[in-house]
Formats: C-alpha cells, sequence, structure tokens
C-alpha cells in the first residue's frame, strides 16, 4: 500500500538499510518538496495581501529570474566550513526561562500612536490595517503626506495638493516599476520641503521581491535617516512572514519603533 501523503512537511527518515544512492534521491526529494513548499506559501501571501494577477505575474517573473542565484548562494553556504562558536557564546551562562517577549500590537480600542517628527514606526501585520490607521490619525501633523504603494490607500480630510503619490504599478509605456533608487529621488523634495512630510510605505514585499533584500534595507536605512534629519515621520507596514525571522529582525531593528 503507498504512503499516506504527508502535510507536515517533516523529512522522512531513510528506511533501514538504504544505499548511499537511495538515502541521496530521498533528501534530493525531500529538499526539492521543501522549495515546491516554500514557493507556494510565497505565493499565497502575495493573494492574501490583495496583489492583482498582474502583480502575481511580475513577482512570479521575478522570483524566477533569481532562482538560479539563489541555488547557488544555498549551495554554498552547505559547503562551506561549520562556523566556530564564538567565546562570548561559550562563556554566556545557560538560560533556563524562557525569554520574555512583548505582545505585537497594542491592546483593541487604544488610540493610534502619534508620530512625531523625525520618527520612524514599522507595523507588523499581515495586511495594512492598523498602519492606515496612523496614516490617516496623524496626516494632519504634517504640511503633506508622501504614500509609496502598489494600491494606494485614501486619506480622508487629505488636499490633493498636500498628497505625493508613489505607485510602484508599472508604468503604461511597459516601463517597469521605480527602484528603491528612483523612489529616494521622488522622496527627497517632499521630506525636505519645509515643515517636512509623513512617509507611508506599505510595498516592502514587492520591493524585496523585485529587488534584492540588501538593497531594500538600504533603502530603508537610508529613508530612516532621511526623515531623521529633515524632521519628517516615517510610517511602514510589513508582514513579517515573508521574510525569515533572521532577515526580518534586521529590518525591525532600523527602525525606532516597532508596533
Amino acid at each position: 500500500m503507498s504512503e499516506a501523503p504527508r502535510r507536515d512537511g517533516a523529512p522522512v527518515p531513510p528506511p533501514e538499510g538504504e544505499t548511499a544512492e537511495g538515502e541521496y534521491a530521498s533528501t534530493y526529494a525531500a529538499g526539492y518538496e521543501e522549495g515546491v513548499r516554500s514557493a507556494l506559501r510565497e505565493v499565497l501571501g502575495h493573494i492574501a495581501r490583495g496583489h492583482t494577477p498582474a502583480e502575481l505575474r511580475m513577482l512570479v517573473e521575478s522570483r524566477l529570474a533569481r532562482i538560479k542565484e539563489e541555488v547557488d548562494l544555498k549551495r554554498r553556504s552547505m559547503t562551506a566550513p561549520p562556523r566556530q562558536p564564538t567565546w562570548s557564546s561559550l562563556l554566556r551562562p545557560p538560560t533556563t526561562a524562557r525569554p520574555w517577549v512583548a505582545p505585537v500590537g497594542p491592546p483593541p480600542g487604544l488610540a493610534p500612536p502619534r508620530i512625531g517628527p523625525g520618527r520612524s514606526l514599522l507595523v507588523r501585520e499581515e495586511r495594512p490595517a492598523r498602519a492606515l490607521e496612523v496614516l490617516r490619525a496623524n496626516a494632519g501633523d504634517f504640511p503633506r503626506v508622501a504614500i509609496v504603494s502598489l494600491h494606494p490607500p485614501a486619506v480622508p480630510g487629505l488636499a490633493p495638493e498636500r498628497r505625493v503619490e508613489i505607485s510602484l504599478s508599472s508604468g503604461s509605456g511597459g516601463s517597469g516599476p521605480p527602484s528603491p533608487g528612483e523612489i529616494s529621488g521622488q522622496l527627497r523634495a517632499p521630506t525636505e520641503a519645509a515643515g517636512g512630510a509623513l512617509v507611508y510605505v506599505d510595498a516592502l514585499e514587492f520591493l524585496t521581491t523585485e529587488n534584492s533584500l540588501d538593497l531594500t534595507l538600504r533603502f530603508i536605512n537610508w529613508l530612516v535617516g532621511q526623515v531623521r534629519d529633515t524632521g519628517s515621520a516615517l510610517l511602514v507596514s510589513f508582514d513579517s512572514r515573508s521574510l525569515e525571522l533572521k532577515d526580518a529582525s534586521r529590518l525591525e531593528r532600523v527602525f525606532q519603533n516597532v508596533l
């Protein structure tokens, strides 16, 4: 009787007495299975964010173009010699109790936090919701609001002359979406004008897929410094499931506050 399909993705240990060729095939099949699972999870995540079919196609094509590079990086990381532990980790006393982790987000019904000039706030959420509340609550505190998004949200009471919209959708003439460098150029004027600007970004997942993670992190580092130096403010909505834990941690460390 054939073995029942697995749903948890846990690797199946090779049967006893299996040959080296069989063990190699089992390892290869397990890696192939995990790759397919990861790709499908990523597509489902983009669908949950509300991307259109055209945007999904662009995201998938961009990811396909980088597969060879990612596979090569993975192969080099697996064949590299193991890293030696540092003295600080060897001398660190053992931890018996689980560290306290702050709850994500404020209690229900709490008013949206205020973002003062020079401040930056990252909101971890699957879809832009809490960040939109913060955006609408703080939009009146700045002369202008710059919105970087695939689907720029409406901000009630915001006059058109105070709204700076940077759409990440492809241009009608067949041109691709703006790069982080081009977005930076468009954000200089509103943030450096008198009174600064409230900058809202809710498309980091798209930027990390369309570009590299390191390039996106450099863009965010620049943007955090830009709002600090110009008296502006930065608000970012981000789905932490779209990145590995260590990469999401790198992103969170850039911001002054995480909600």
